[in-house]
């Protein structure tokens, strides 16, 4: 560059006139259009807009939650337990070690369902007692009807309450068609372990809306209904809420 050049000259200009010769690639003759970005509506296959949308799954199962770490530890011990079952030989040969973990999970999630988890998640708790005859009854226990349940523990609890325990029907299957017969007994201790709670807590629940039901039709109902016939209605409606809600 010559010292009598002005600077200007060497400077290329944004939109060149005239296509510079040689072997250099022929630039456009027009410009190319702008690029404008607008937002559009957010479908479910595009990123979040903000925080609170970009959590979800189980994230969010647990922060609408109001008792996190009972619902946490509901499933913990019962998927602990199936892990130990399915990928012990995968780290250990020694049965006697596996059985004793998994009997230890299966031990553990059965107490904590059947008296940490219920009475917190969806506010029933039953156990078997024994009367001065002798004789075994069941008790059950409810919340408040006026104090209802999370809806997302609730529906938590239950889903775990009845899938568990074909969970482990399955792994029977497939222990007898493997002829698997040394891990049968670990089974069915677990399945006598899940359904004592499924059928302890179908009855609670039974007994909770018996009981709320009962006291609708004796308390609210019978107390604008006076003479035989008020009597009368209140009587069958208890009759035919015990048809529904009563044990079969």
């Amino acid at each position: 560059m010559s010292v009598s050049q002005p600077l200007l000259d060497t400077i290329e200009a944004d939109e060149p006139s005239v296509a510079p010769s040689g072997n250099m690639r022929e630039l456009p003759k027009t410009a190319r259009a702008p690029v404008v970005l607008t937002p559009t509506t957010r479908t479910s296959n595009q990123m979040a807009t903000t925080e609170g949308d970009a959590e979800s799954g189980i994230g969010a199962i647990f922060r609408q939650s109001s008792h996190p770490m009972a619902l946490f530890f509901l499933y913990f011990f019962r998927i602990a337990a199936i892990a130990v079952y399915v990928l012990s030989e995968w780290f250990t040969k020694n049965f006697v070690l596996t059985t004793v973990i998994v009997v230890v999970l299966l031990a553990m999630d059965f107490w904590n369902c059947r008296n940490v988890s219920g009475r917190t998640l969806v506010g029933l708790r039953f156990w078997n007692q024994v009367d001065e005859d002798g004789e075994s009854f069941w008790v059950f226990e409810s919340r408040d009807p006026s104090r209802p349940a999370n809806p997302i523990d609730s529906k938590m609890f239950w889903i775990a309450l009845y899938v568990f325990p074909a969970l482990w029907i399955a792994l029977l299957i497939v222990s007898l068609l493997k002829l698997g017969f040394s891990f049968i007994p670990i089974v069915v201790l677990a399945l006598v372990f899940n359904f004592t709670n499924v059928i302890g807590f179908t009855y609670a629940d039974r007994d909770a809306k018996q009981k709320w039901a009962n006291s609708v039709a004796g308390g609210s109902w019978g107390l604008g209904l006076g003479g035989i016939g008020g009597q009368i209605l209140t009587g069958a409606v208890k009759k035919s809420v015990g048809r529904v809600f009563g044990p079969s």
